[in-house]
């Protein structure tokens, strides 16, 4: 292990997961608070539109809810805890019930409660989902001139498909993630990233608000929100699949998960400092190896992947992140740093 690792307090790492409507999120992953919070972008400077405090008086306060699973439900919760009239739908009845016990409006369909408020949040797996919910005549007639927030996960181009169908119809669109779990929502911990124009968010912002926590405009162009959540889906995902080999080559070698996790925390705590170091070399073009050039990463890989398969474990990821870097030193960048990988990913 290099200087500057520090193993931390030993602790389990909480990961269970809450499967539910937005399938596959790392929003559906338990964290602790402390940690939700890291994820909330370092210099919010940059972004116009932030905000991360609760509007006293929010103007067109009624607002819906489309889709039920837990995350929807954290929403509609959040919304009626914070004294906004909230109307409800989901496509398997019963989950509105405990929902309209506390106070909610139930309604039979999706045009009646669209029509209910001026803004209707959508949180429903992906955008097929939410075109088969909305995309309809009836629905389109009750949404025009007024805003469809859209928190369910997708891709950039599916939200300028959505967004491009509601431009047609008179429609106003927003499209967000949220990148914190469901029992972040309506406490400080919440972090949502919204797109779309400026100022419809800030027209609807006061009403966002009332989810709690940190919400942040990161562009007019409809499509960032999806990005921002790919690229960090990316991240996390990634992540996890490290985690879960390197548990795997630690059992083999009779070192235990609990052994091992509060090590791997120490390993998360140096990356915070390397992301923000590896950005500005990504930008600049500098790609600097001074410290860890990409041949000594592409040894250490190796080791890697002979430890594994030399316990029949399988090393395919990390023999494909080693080919990159093969690739990167046969382009004569052996000097460079690791992230010299991300031009070579990006070449078309």
């Amino acid at each position: 292990m290099r200087a500057g690792f520090q193993q931390p307090e030993q602790r389990r790492l909480p990961l269970a997961v809450d499967h539910g409507d937005r399938g596959g999120h790392p929003a559906d992953v338990q964290i602790p608070g402390t940690a939700a919070r890291h994820l909330r972008p370092l210099n919010p400077s940059a972004h116009k539109f932030r905000s991360t405090s609760m509007s006293s008086h929010p103007e067109h306060s009624a607002v819906t809810v489309l889709g039920l699973g837990p995350m929807g439900r954290a929403l509609a919760g959040a919304f009626l805890d914070a004294g906004l009239p909230t109307t409800v739908w989901n496509r398997t009845p019963g989950r509105e019930t405990a929902l309209v016990e506390r106070g909610a409006a139930g309604v039979g369909s999706v045009a009646e409660a669209v029509a209910a408020s001026d803004l209707t949040v959508v949180c429903v797996v992906n955008n097929d989902a939410v075109d088969a919910i909305l995309r309809t005549d009836a629905v389109a007639d009750a949404l025009k001139g007024r805003t469809v927030a859209n928190l369910s996960a997708d891709t950039p181009q599916r939200a300028r498909d959505v967004a491009a169908w509601a431009a047609e119809h008179g429609i106003g669109y927003l499209d967000g993630a949220i990148m914190t779990p469901t029992s972040t929502i309506g406490t400080p911990d919440g972090v949502f990233i919204h797109s779309g124009p400026g100022d419809l968010y800030r027209r609807h912002r006061p009403v966002l608000e009332r989810l709690g926590g940190t919400h942040t405009h990161v562009g007019e162009e409809i499509g960032r929100a999806a990005a921002y959540d790919i690229a960090l889906l990316d991240i996390f995902w990634t992540s996890m699949a490290g985690w879960a080999h390197a548990l795997a080559v630690a059992r083999a070698e009779g070192i235990s998960a609990r052994e091992l996790a509060p090590f791997a925390q120490g390993i998360g705590a140096i990356l915070p400092p390397v992301f923000e170091q590896t950005a500005a070399e990504v930008e600049d073009g500098s790609y600097s190896g001074a410290d860890n050039p990409i041949t000594s990463a592409a040894s250490t890989m190796a080791h890697i992947v002979h430890a594994s398969e030399a316990h029949g474990i399988d090393a395919s990821v990390m023999r494909a992140v080693e080919g990159l870097t093969r690739r990167v030193i046969g382009l004569g960048h052996g000097t460079d740093g690791f992230l010299r990988v991300a031009e070579l990913l990006g070449r078309r």
